[in-house]
């Protein structure tokens, strides 16, 4: 099951790619104090059930979409299925592939947490669907958080009013993002 903006399941585009994992996205709003202390909160969350489970945070403002978001998802799954990760962590690549970074401290520079109130966008993998329900005790569920700003994510990304002329902004960082594997 994927919560988004719309069915991505009915699209059946993670199983022609042969991704078989149990993919789930959500939206939140949280005000953040301390991001070790969330980071230990999502942790325990995780321990509490099985092996496998991948829980990964990122900044919703640094997300262009969802095409965006589902592309950096695909690329970082197969890129750990090549034996081709950057990361040793799913999440993780699944961040570098996103932000289109071969540095891992710059893909969560962009897409890490931040403290204070932000919009938060979490990826689950291969979890149980109650994970959505205890996520939701630490933050407050608000799938509006896909909406995107181009301004915000012009200077995050670096992307000039010229590139703009030619493609959208959530087309120019799949296009970075795909980039990224041909540096490889």
């Amino acid at each position: 099951m994927i919560y988004m903006l719309r069915n991505i399941e009915e699209l059946n585009l993670f199983k022609n790619l042969g991704i078989e994992e149990n993919i789930e996205i959500a939206g939140f709003n949280g005000n953040i104090d301390s991001i070790p202390d969330i980071l230990k909160k999502v942790d325990s969350i995780k321990s509490n059930c099985c092996d496998g489970c991948i829980i990964q945070l990122m900044d919703a403002k640094a997300i262009a979409g969802e095409k965006h978001l589902l592309h950096g998802i695909i690329h970082g799954i197969l890129a750990f299925k090549r034996n081709e990760n950057l990361a040793n962590d799913l999440g993780i690549e699944i961040c570098v592939r996103t932000s289109a970074q071969r540095q891992i401290s710059k893909a969560l520079d962009i897409l890490g947490l931040k403290e204070g109130e932000m919009d938060i966008i979490a990826i689950l993998i291969n979890c149980p669907d109650y994970f959505i329900n205890e996520l939701s005790k630490i933050f407050i569920r608000e799938d509006n958080v896909f909406t995107s700003n181009n301004s915000i994510l012009k200077e995050l990304y670096n992307i000039s009013d010229e590139e703009l002329d030619t493609m959208n902004i959530e087309d120019i960082l799949i296009d970075k993002t795909s980039a990224l594997i041909i540096e490889l």
